[in-house]
């Protein structure tokens, strides 16, 4: 549900009741991964999805009748081979829904703290015993929490400490837990959502590429700097859709500003005097992805230049250079588009070949993060 956070929280601000279904689990092939949300409030308003639209009629009715009698029940959701026509996922994938309404206890909490931007993270019951379903705790950074899930406080400690570190790495996903260490006798399987900051994408080169490519960032749910050490053009004038346009030598922002393992950095300056101290820079910090544009005479003589100041051969391994798929992308747009579709590839494992004559997987990332708040391992 926190993939809905902030029109959810404007919900809770205005007092309205709602109910929200969850993706807490998926089988095979489906649309959408544990996380997702669909919510309805008591006026009939929807929004979100959980299945893209094949499913969405039906869970719509389950929340109407979580909204009046209160129940929070758990539906799977699967393709019918005997009947087509049957509600279900014509994908052929398998999801279970959780519907619960939403009236109070941590969930406002949660998401307050999704919509503000902070790190969180939400763990309920998806399965197990009934008075438990549903049941919530919000986790902090720290491993602090509050709620709690009905059983045992010892289940409370050891959800809390499953969600922080599921949170640590910025992911959702679903943790099972036995018997013994549920505390209440029968299996549980606990939905974590965690809430992190969006990724940071990092453009450095002020020019009519980086405009087009700040776009695509910000369309992939990445927070999106500009950096040039040249006033003239790195102004936010030129660059209106940019969280940040940053006025400095790019590798002495580089060397200033916090990274980390999700972050992407996009060298389009394609001149060597900021190119190689940048990159030299770069390709030692422990990031998601580093790309440089230019020919791929300029590839040659960069990393050259790269050796000579002391590059190994491992570490320009981790430059995408020349940037971006080979789309035959030829204006700006084009290109920031083949490097966006680069990063994706990248973060989620795929070729980069056209899916049609494939038969390779549609979605081969069930273990990596997503890239903005809500990440999956499902």
């Amino acid at each position: 549900m926190l993939d809905i956070a902030d029109e959810l929280n404007r919900w809770v601000g205005q007092g309205r009741d709602f109910a929200v279904a969850t993706v807490v689990a998926v089988s095979g092939s489906a649309p959408r991964q544990p996380g997702a949300a669909l919510a309805v409030d008591s006026e009939g308003t929807a929004i979100g999805s959980v299945s893209g639209g094949c499913v969405e009629g039906a869970v719509y009715e389950l929340c109407r009748a979580a909204l009046d009698d209160g129940r929070t029940v758990l539906e799977r959701f699967g393709y019918d081979d005997e009947d087509a026509f049957a509600v279900g996922l014509t994908c052929g994938g398998t999801i279970d829904i959780l519907v619960t309404p939403v009236r109070g206890g941590v969930a406002p909490a949660a998401l307050r703290a999704a919509a503000g931007g902070e790190a969180a993270a939400l763990v309920r019951v998806a399965d197990g015993p009934a008075p438990l379903l549903g049941r919530a705790l919000l986790v902090r950074p720290d491993g602090s929490f509050d709620g709690s899930l009905g059983g045992h406080p010892e289940l409370d400690r050891t959800a809390a400490a499953e969600g922080r570190a599921l949170l640590d790495a910025g992911r959702t996903g679903a943790v099972t837990l036995g018997a013994d260490g549920s505390r209440c006798g029968q299996p549980l399987t606990l939905l974590v959502e965690s809430s992190v900051p969006a990724p940071r994408m990092i453009v450095f080169g002020a020019i009519d590429f980086a405009a087009a490519l700040v776009r695509v960032g910000k369309l992939l749910g990445h927070h999106v700097t500009v950096c040039d050490a040249r006033p003239v053009f790195a102004t936010a004038a030129r660059f209106p859709e940019a969280d940040e346009v940053v006025v400095r030598w790019p590798h002495e922002y580089l060397a200033a500003t916090a990274v980390d393992s999700r972050t992407a950095l996009c060298v389009l300056t394609h001149d060597a005097k900021f190119d190689v101290p940048l990159l030299k820079l770069a390709l030692t910090l422990p990031v998601a992805y580093i790309g440089a544009m230019g020919s791929r005479r300029t590839h040659l003589d960069r990393n050259r230049r790269l050796r000579e100041a002391g590059v190994s051969e491992l570490e320009l391994t981790r430059l995408r250079s020349p940037i971006g798929l080979d789309l035959g992308a030829r204006t700006p747009e084009e290109t920031a588009v083949s490097i966006g579709a680069e990063i994706v590839a990248h973060r989620r494992g795929g070729t980069g070949v056209p899916l049609a004559g494939a038969h390779t997987p549609i979605h081969h990332d069930e273990n990596a993060p997503a890239p903005g708040r809500i990440g999956s391992v499902a």
